[in-house]
C-alpha cells in the first residue's frame, strides 16, 4: 500500500501564473512559445487555462500579475533570448544542447597553502571542500581538496556531470564507489585514481574516517544531474565503453610500477588518463629525490597543477626573487612559459601532477 506521501501515476501539478487578462497571455504562451492547451474553463467566459510544454504544466488564472515570476525554458531549436509575457512573467530561453562550452582560459600562478579548518566549506552530500584554485582560471578549471571526517555511508545518489574532464584521486583513507557499466562497486585506496568521463553515472557509497580526495574538473561551473532511471550496478559490463571520446579509468596504485619520469631524479606512476582521454589530460603520482628539480621555461599548456601529497618542495620563478615552500596539502598552478623551478626539499616527497596540453 502506498504511503500518503508517495506519488502515484495519477498525481500531477501545475505552476499557477496570475494574469490580468487571460486571452493575450494564453495566445503568447501557445503561439509564441509553443505551449498547448490542456483545459480551459468556464466555457462562456474563460478565466483559467491549463497549458503544457517544455516538460512543464502551467495554470493561467485571472486575478493578478505574474511580474514577480520567472520561467526558464530549455530549447534545442530556439536561440537563447529573454522575453516578457503579457502578464509580466519573465521568460528566459536557454539552449538545451548537451555540448560543454569552455570559457576562455585566464592563466595565472595560483599557490594554495594548507592552513587551517577555516579554509573548508560544506559542499554537496555534506562533504568538506577546499578550493585549490579560487580564480578558477577564468572558469576553466576547478580543483578541490575534499574531506569526509566521519566515515560510514555517504548520503549520495546516482548522478552524472556535464563536463569535459573530471578525475578523482584518493589521497588518504578509502572510499567505495560504483560506476555505470563498470561492474560491482569497488574500493579506492590511497594513491588510487579514477577518470570520470562525461556523463558516466556514478555514486559514492561509503568511506573511511578522514577520507581525503583531490578532484579536478573542467569547466569549473558544471551541471550535476540526478539519475532516476539507471540503477547501479548496471546489468552490462563494458570497460571499454566510449563516453564522448573518453573511457573510464580505474588506476590501482598497488598494481602500478614506479618508472623513470621525464625529469632526472624522479619516478612516476602514470594513471593512464592520458591514453583514456586521447591526450586531453594526464595525471601522475611522482616521487623525487631531495634536490631533484622540475624546470620549465618554454612549455605552453592549459593546465599544470601540482599537489603535494607528502614532503615538501620549494618553488621559484624568474619573475620573483623569493622562494615559496609548499608542504603537504599545498598546491600550485603554473601558467605557460612561467620559467619556474620546483625542487624537492624533503625526503619521501610525493606529488600529484595533472596537466592539460
Amino acid at each position: 500500500m502506498n504511503s500518503k506521501n508517495q506519488l502515484t501515476a495519477t498525481d500531477s501539478a501545475e505552476v499557477v501564473l496570475p494574469c490580468i487578462e487571460l486571452d493575450p497571455t494564453l495566445v503568447f504562451f501557445t503561439s509564441e512559445l509553443g505551449f498547448r492547451i490542456e483545459m480551459i474553463t468556464p466555457a462562456d467566459n474563460p478565466n483559467t487555462a491549463i497549458i503544457s510544454g517544455y516538460g512543464l504544466r502551467l495554470c493561467l488564472r485571472v486575478g493578478g500579475s505574474g511580474k514577480d515570476v520567472s520561467l526558464r525554458l530549455r530549447s534545442a531549436t530556439r536561440s537563447p533570448q529573454l522575453l516578457q509575457a503579457p502578464n509580466g512573467t519573465q521568460i528566459e530561453i536557454i539552449s538545451a544542447t548537451s555540448q560543454v562550452v569552455l570559457p576562455p582560459l585566464q592563466e595565472a600562478l595560483v599557490i594554495s597553502e594548507f592552513a587551517s579548518d577555516a579554509s573548508w566549506t560544506i559542499g554537496r552530500a555534506g562533504m568538506r571542500y577546499r578550493d585549490l584554485v579560487p580564480s578558477r582560471l577564468g572558469g576553466r578549471v576547478i580543483a578541490s581538496h575534499i574531506h569526509i571526517p566521519n566515515g560510514g555511508p555517504v548520503p549520495d545518489y546516482v548522478h552524472y556531470h556535464r563536463i569535459s574532464f573530471q578525475m578523482i584521486y584518493c589521497k588518504s583513507g578509502w572510499v567505495r564507489v560504483i560506476y555505470e557499466d563498470q561492474g560491482e562497486s569497488f574500493v579506492m585506496q590511497a594513491g588510487d585514481c579514477v577518470l570520470q568521463p562525461p556523463e558516466i553515472r556514478h555514486r559514492v557509497l561509503e568511506s573511511s574516517d578522514n577520507l581525503e580526495v583531490i578532484e579536478i574538473g573542467s569547466p569549473a561551473e558544471h551541471e550535476t544531474f540526478a539519475e532516476h532511471e539507471i540503477k547501479l550496478p548496471t546489468s552490462t559490463l563494458r570497460p571499454d565503453r566510449d563516453f564522448s571520446g573518453q573511457k573510464f579509468v580505474r588506476h590501482i596504485a598497488s598494481e602500478s610500477p614506479w618508472l623513470p619520469w621525464r625529469f632526472s631524479g624522479f619516478v612516476s606512476r602514470n594513471t593512464g588518463i592520458d591514453k583514456a582521454t586521447n591526450g586531453l589530460a594526464s595525471a601522475e603520482t611522482v616521487r623525487g629525490e631531495v634536490g631533484a628539480t622540475i624546470i620549465d621555461d618554454k612549455t605552453s599548456h592549459e593546465l599544470f597543477f601540482v599537489f603535494v601529497l607528502n614532503g615538501a618542495v620549494s618553488l621559484s620563478t624568474k619573475k620573483s626573487t623569493q622562494k615559496a615552500v609548499l608542504k603537504a596539502n599545498s598546491s600550485v598552478v603554473l601558467p605557460s612559459n612561467c620559467d619556474f623551478k620546483l625542487e624537492i626539499t624533503s625526503p619521501n616527497t610525493e606529488l600529484l601532477v595533472v596537466s592539460q596540453p
